[in-house]
């Protein structure tokens, strides 16, 4: 394995690079079928800046993603889109870090509210497929490739380079958490309700939805007079779709690492589309394990193995990722023709030879 411990080493493994490099940082997270020797980013560890005052933080690719936040929480704030831990699920004991965060564009339940990874991501530096530094956003701004680099590197998988630091904007702390939940709602019922409180005045910032214990999640944050206000008041408003109740302790990491998944046999996949479509999709894997997240927009499904999930899901216009198991078909979803070239096209800009990551796609 291949670990640099600069940014400089980093560039110079690279540009000596003979065949393809397969990029990891704590390996918790890690998808796809790419090839090749393994690259790994663990050595370019640490928090380089911190200024509570500015909310900002700038880390090294490999830091972990725990002294992240345990950093932060120390001057009670946060990154604001509550990013996922997925050991449990994918079943890998590394230690997730601040860069696989960002390959991945790994965001949590409150992404509704807060946006993605990619929104709070304010600067990036990374060497391409070719050995340069590169470097975008925060206080230093060099961009002469015209694309918004700090956007696009969110989510390339290492596709397009290898990230050696991130800079965040980050958010004061939460002092108070309330969830209201709602009874016996069937899947249908259940995206209608979180609609409903999602465009209510009461800022929900986790709206979740469990078919097999028929429960409702919407959760507030905030100042503890204000949670409880708006608590009260939301409870009001989605009377009317049956038993309501609040729970001060509902346990929002399971949704946000869907860890309920964690220890199973089958195939997970991740499918995106849109909230009113989820329970289309949830009736074409019926007898399937399923988690609805981000209001309906987000769906978990563990089906059994080699499972032809996207023929299932026919015309239901959307995404799907296989996040564990071998799956059928490729890990992530095909791209129509003409999208497929661009993607195609902006790989070969920023990695010419082909060799990071490569296969990840197929």
């Amino acid at each position: 394995m291949i670990r640099p411990d600069t940014e400089a080493e980093l560039s110079a493994a690279i540009k000596e690079a003979r065949g393809p490099l397969r990029i990891i940082g704590g390996g918790t997270r890690s998808i796809g079928r790419a090839q090749g020797d393994f690259l790994s980013t663990a050595g370019l560890s640490g928090i380089s800046l911190y200024e509570p005052g500015a909310l900002t933080i700038v880390a090294g690719a490999g830091t972990p993603l725990a002294e992240v936040e345990a950093a932060l929480t120390a001057e009670n704030q946060r990154l604001p889109f509550e990013p996922p831990q997925m050991g449990a699920l994918t079943g890998k004991t590394g230690a997730s870090t601040i860069g696989g965060v960002v390959a991945a564009n790994a965001s949590g339940p409150r992404r509704i509210q807060a946006g993605a990874c990619r929104d709070s991501l304010i600067g990036v530096r990374f060497v391409d497929g070719r050995g340069d530094i590169i470097k975008n956003g925060g206080r230093v701004m060099k961009n002469v490739t015209g694309y918004d680099l700090v956007k696009l590197l969110a989510g390339s998988q290492g596709s397009l380079g290898v990230i050696s630091e991130v800079a965040f904007k980050v958010l004061p702390g939460v002092e108070a958490t309330a969830t209201v939940v709602v009874h016996g709602l069937d899947d249908q019922s259940a995206v209608e309700a979180m609609s409903t409180a999602l465009g209510s005045p009461y800022e929900v910032s986790g709206a979740a939805h469990d078919p097999a214990r028929q429960t409702t999640m919407l959760r507030l944050e905030g100042f503890a007079e204000s949670v409880a206000y708006r608590s009260k008041k939301l409870q009001e408003t989605l009377k009317r779709f049956g038993d309501v109740s609040a729970d001060v302790n509902a346990d929002w990491t399971a949704i946000r690492d869907a860890s309920m998944f964690a220890g199973g046999s089958g195939d997970v996949w991740r499918i995106s589309v849109k909230p009113s479509d989820g329970p289309s999709v949830g009736a074409a894997l019926d007898g399937c394990k399923i988690i609805y997240d981000w209001g309906g927009g987000l769906i978990w499904a563990e089906v059994p193995s080699a499972f032809d999930l996207r023929g299932v899901m026919g015309g239901i216009k959307g995404h799907a990722t296989l996040v564990r198991g071998q799956g059928c078909g490729p890990v992530f979803h095909p791209e129509p023709a003409p999208v497929a070239a661009l993607s195609k096209g902006v790989r070969r800009q920023f990695d010419p030879r082909g060799i990071l990551n490569a296969g990840i796609m197929d």
